[in-house]
């Protein structure tokens, strides 16, 4: 068999090695023999010799682009060129073109196909050579200028863009030789290669190669899709890959455009067994601003097919971090809205033979090596008995399943539709002890849904014959499948069995702790929504799963956090400071201060000033300081931020201990003779709050990954992540600041108000620093 496969590819004019490749490809091959077999009959029916055919490489060409659905016109095409009358490969893809255009109808004007594809336009030699002598012509000056360094395809486009029916070789040709009968023969000095722009360095190319990289993304994701997605236009859906077509799709599709009015229609479907987290994000994203851009609509769907892990707590908590990306669901809908109508569409399938109840074990129906079911082929009407005791509690949890019979791309072997679990439903109660599968349950909600653009990540790509059978076998409208990259972060981990195991080892709080990347954390730390929506907008949209450093997320946030988080004092490790001269300085008790010092015109907030203040410990050093210190110390002076004093250093006061508890200081105003290097931060007359400081919580990039961390990834964590500090000192007008209010602690970092805060206490947790290296000198 694959000696004569390998014969018919030959016949098309491939070379060993080239059919050695495509044998391997094994759709491709049958897509080829069976275009080999068709051209075949059509030359013998009108008497031509089959032994060989010059036109293979045209047949070839078509294998490899046209769609499997496009099977039952490609004799139409096949015909055209075993007719000769589609001669080149431009005619070619442009037949293909037109039935991929008219791929639901069964019979082809072909009259009309003919037009599309050129045939009987004959572009003759001397058509040729006169385009490609005017095209040269409106280049001439900057080509004699430029000579061979000018991009020679910019006039082959055009004379294509004339001549489109042309042949490409002897265009080509045709341009070459009118070029060099223009220029003469080239020189040693064209043969040179091209200079290097005068300052271009390694250094330079890489930046020019990382902002291209950069140029993948965009500042939203609306205006990402606007400029990169390509995706199918409504009601085309027979046109992308894979789709399957049959006798109902025109009539589905255009039941559907009834229905819908051709409006774009997304959903995002998570489930309700745990938190969202960055990854949701981009899936969020995605499928919200895919309906936005184009001016559609976006549902969010649960996806509550599976009782046991489910909870309250996880469907409101999932649509509260919806919404908080900034994002209004169409409609909130639920699987479990469609248990009846999925129950009424799995009799239907038995009653097709397209499922069966099965008795296999989890452990026998898992892995590759997976043998087809001693069950497969039982009676019908066994099977709707069967299911019916499945539905009426007759059979206990494992002792039987529905499959679908059905083989999916990845290997997997009829999968399970529905099974067995005797637990109480969020939404359903205790109506129904069958719960459906994902497999069964996604794709057939889609089409209840009217969705156009069903996007997901890559790993459900393997699903996709599985998702458009499933409808097909039901004859139900069948949208389209879409896959992206999925999106993950190292130095965390996001499965939620390992995040539960993190909360019940009581490493971190709950799912909403700040070290975690949950949705819900990260809202916590302080991480803004349109930050968050900026940094997945600039990853861009690709088909490669994307691994990222926090350090990443962390740009977008500052930068956000930059513009919009008001400026104020905060003392994280307080030593008190007494100014000696306080009376004869002649200040005011109080200042008012810019939120943003920078913009002299924003709002003000007033802080108190007086005899006694608190600065940083480490804004202090006693003794003789060492050579890189900056601030305060003997014979040292610093400045003050805002309030435009200069401290010299008196005395220092200690305790019985030994250990430091103040300075007294003298001070002056700021003059050109005295003006300090550094200015500090300082309060007085404070309030105290809590701050939370936190660390990553993983040391290692991976710490799922068992080769890295051997000893699992509870082993992997930092036991110094967080760190409390119960007495840090703000000024006193931030006792009025609600929860999720941030600030830039000025020399210190980006915080944000927890809601742990009541009236008693005010609790800050750190969302950045600064900077990432932001050490005081």
């Amino acid at each position: 068999r694959v000696v004569m496969a390998e014969a018919e590819l030959r016949w098309l004019g491939l070379s060993d090695s080239k059919v050695a490749e495509t044998i391997k490809n094994k759709s491709l091959t049958e897509q080829l023999l069976s275009i080999v077999k068709l051209a075949k009959e059509q030359l013998s029916s009108s008497g031509k010799k089959v032994d060989t055919f010059p036109k293979g490489s045209l047949l070839y060409n078509l294998g490899t682009k046209a769609k499997p659905q496009l099977a039952h016109h490609l004799p139409a095409v096949i015909r055209l060129i075993v007719e000769d009358k589609v001669k080149t490969e431009t005619q070619a893809t442009a037949a293909i073109n037109y039935i991929l255009a008219h791929a639901l109808e069964n019979d082809l004007n072909v009259a009309e196909l003919e037009k599309e594809c050129g045939v009987g336009i004959v572009v003759t030699a001397d058509e040729m050579e006169h385009t490609i002598k005017s095209v040269i012509g409106s280049y001439k000056d900057k080509l004699v200028a430029d000579r061979y360094q000018f991009p020679i395809g910019k006039i082959l486009g055009d004379a294509r863009a004339k001549l489109k029916w042309a042949d490409g070789k002897f265009l080509a040709t045709e341009v070459e030789l009118q070029v060099r009968n223009l220029l003469g023969p080239k020189t040693d000095e064209d043969l040179k290669p091209k200079p290097k722009v005068k300052g271009e360095k390694e250094g330079e190319k890489k930046k020019v190669e990382e902002s291209q990289e950069e140029s993948e993304g965009a500042a939203t994701m609306e205006e990402l899709i606007k400029s990169r997605a390509r995706l199918h236009k409504v009601g085309e859906n027979y046109q992308t890959d894979g789709y399957q077509v049959t006798p109902h799709t025109e009539r589905l599709i255009k039941e559907h455009l009834q229905r819908t009015g051709g409006q774009v229609r997304t959903r995002f479907p998570p489930e309700p067994n745990g938190l969202l987290h960055i990854g949701h994000a981009k899936a969020i994203n995605i499928n919200f601003a895919y309906a936005n851009a184009l001016d559609g609509v976006c549902n969010l769907r649960f996806d509550d097919t599976n009782p046991e892990k489910e909870e309250k707590k996880f469907f409101e908590g999932i649509e509260q971090m919806v919404r908080w990306l900034g994002y209004t669901p169409a409609e909130v809908t639920y699987s479990s809205d469609n248990f009846e109508q999925l129950y009424k569409w799995a009799i239907v399938l038995i009653e097709k033979g397209h499922a069966f109840v099965c008795h296999q074990t989890v452990e026998e129906m898992r892995g590759q090596e997976q043998t087809l079911s001693p069950w497969r082929d039982r009676p019908i009407h066994e099977n709707l008995e069967l299911f019916q005791d499945m539905k009426n509690g007759k059979l206990e949890e494992g002792e039987a399943t529905l499959r679908l019979k059905h083989i999916l791309e990845e290997g997997k072997v009829d999968p399970v539709a529905y099974r067995i679990k005797y637990c109480h439903h969020e939404r359903t109660h205790d109506k129904w002890c069958i719960y459906p599968t994902y497999d069964y349950t996604h794709c057939l909600c889609d089409s209840i849904e009217d969705i156009t653009h069903s996007l997901c990540t890559k790993e459900f790509q393997s699903r996709r014959s599985s998702y458009y059978w499933l409808c097909n076998a039901l004859d139900v409208y069948c949208p389209v499948q879409w896959e992206y990259g999925r999106l993950n972060v190292n130095y965390t981990v996001v499965s939620k069995r390992k995040i539960l195991k993190l909360i019940t080892s009581k490493i971190v709080r709950d799912w909403d702790d700040p070290r975690l990347f949950t949705l819900a954390a990260l809202r916590r730390r302080g991480i803004p929504a349109e930050a968050l929506n900026s940094f997945v907008a600039r990853l861009g949209i690709t088909g490669s799963q994307m691994v990222v450093d926090p350090h990443l997320l962390d740009a977008s946030v500052r930068d956000y956090l930059n513009l919009h988080s008001p400026r104020t004092m905060a003392v994280l490790d307080p030593i008190s400071v007494s100014i000696t001269n306080f009376d004869t300085l002649g200040l005011a008790s109080s200042i008012s201060i810019p939120d943003f010092p920078s913009v002299p015109s924003s709002s003000k907030h007033n802080i108190s000033f007086g005899k006694t203040i608190f600065i940083e410990r480490d804004d202090f050093q006693s003794g003789v300081p060492s050579k890189d210190f900056r601030r305060l110390a003997k014979g040292q002076s610093v400045g003050l931020k805002h309030i435009g004093l200069v401290l010299h250093l008196e005395r220092e006061i200690t305790g019985e201990d030994g250990s430091l508890i103040g300075v007294e200081v003298k001070a002056e105003e700021v003059s050109e003779r005295n003006k300090p290097t550094v200015f500090i931060h300082w309060v007085a007359n404070p309030i105290p709050v809590q701050v939370r400081l936190y660390e990553r919580l993983f040391h290692h990039k991976n710490p799922e990954d068992t080769t890295e961390v051997p000893g699992g990834f509870l082993s992997d964590c930092n036991e110094n992540s967080l760190t409390i500090l119960h007495r840090v000192l703000v000024d006193r007008y931030m006792a009025n600041i609600k929860v999720w209010d941030r600030f830039q602690f000025e020399r210190i970092g980006f915080f944000s108000v927890d809601p742990d805060t009541t009236k008693a206490k005010i609790v800050f947790n750190r969302t950045l620093l600064l900077r990432e290296d932001s050490g005081k000198k």
